[in-house]
């Protein structure tokens, strides 16, 4: 009687109903499910309401949309938003710079700034600079406490353009001067001492060194602050300024047709929010290169398949035996 011997195996026992990962399907979430469903519920609710109720007068919202006293309005809206936002940016950067000087006059001057003009409302601003010449009956140039040489009636001055201008631009400047200097004090001290070990001068390293990397966190919410500046424009209707707001009073305070007319006004403002906010995130992008990082797009080539998995677990299986 013959003995053979049966070599034992060394390895792991090889699984013949092993599930192919390449197969796998991702599981049913029901909750996922039932959100979706609700808010297409609502979706469809919100349109149902939209279309059906007669009371909004589409025609009416149609026959105004595109009148030139609205868009004339959309228009002032939209300058005076860039203006607003040049001056309160170039005043905030500078009142930036100078809550973080080592100068404590300044410092506080600026602090005592931004305090004040963030604190009082923008409406309230606005009333009072168009009524400034209750308390300044003029405005004249010359020494304190000294000769006068020039002086000008402050009704002549203080219009309602140059009243919308000032009092959003001193609230815009407090603002931007808080988000100008949280970006500087996000860039590491290691730059400031680079650029001066470098030989850099204060201007430069602040202009070359400090704001370019800087800009990565002021860009998003200075977006921010352009959209909400926009909006904030009406409210010089109240010192009867022409913005887009105004004028859509001034046609239904005449046809009465509240509703549609102000649904007018939301278009055009939705409209000009929503380009601003395609520009706010290309910039973002622009400025956050290099800090964002991206996974690399998978190829075809890179792609596993049923037999490629396959064929891989034959082999490891191989191998551990």
């Amino acid at each position: 009687m013959s003995v053979t011997d049966t070599p034992m195996s060394s390895g792991p026992a090889v699984r013949t109903n092993a599930v192919d990962v390449a197969q796998a399907r991702p599981r049913i979430r029901p909750l996922r499910i039932l959100g979706t469903a609700l808010l297409l519920l609502i979706a469809g609710s919100i349109a149902y309401f939209l279309v059906t109720n007669k009371r909004f007068e589409w025609p009416v919202v149609a026959e105004y949309l595109f009148a030139p006293s609205v868009l004339l309005g959309l228009v002032t809206s939209i300058l005076l938003m860039v203006v607003t936002m040049v001056i309160g940016t170039l005043l905030g950067t500078v009142l930036a710079a100078g809550q973080l000087s080592d100068y404590w006059p300044v410092r506080a001057a600026c602090m005592a700034f931004v305090g004040f003009f963030r604190g009082v409302p923008p409406l309230v601003q606005l009333i009072f600079w168009f009524n400034l010449a209750y308390l300044v009956p003029r405005i004249a140039v010359g020494v304190p406490f000294g000769p006068e040489f020039f002086s000008w009636s402050t009704n002549d001055l203080i219009t309602p353009l140059t009243a919308a201008i000032i009092g959003l631009s001193l609230h815009e400047a407090a603002y931007m001067a808080e988000i100008i200097r949280a970006g500087i004090l996000s860039v590491d001290q290691g730059q400031h001492d680079a650029a001066s070990a470098m030989g850099f001068s204060c201007w430069h390293s602040f202009t070359r060194i400090v704001m370019p990397q800087a800009m990565r966190v002021i860009i998003p919410p200075t977006g921010s602050q352009i959209i909400a500046t926009l909006k904030g424009t009406s409210l010089v209707s109240v010192i009867a300024m022409g913005d887009l707001l105004h004028a859509v009073q001034v046609i239904y305070n005449r046809t009465y047709d509240v509703v549609p007319m102000l649904i007018v006004a939301v278009i055009w403002y939705l409209v000009a929010v929503t380009i601003l906010t395609f520009f706010q995130r290309r910039v973002e992008e622009y400025y956050g290169r290099g800090a964002t990082r991206h996974a690399p797009k998978a190829t075809a080539s890179s792609k596993p398949t049923a037999v490629t998995a396959g064929t891989t677990a034959a082999i490891r299986t191989q191998e551990n035996q």
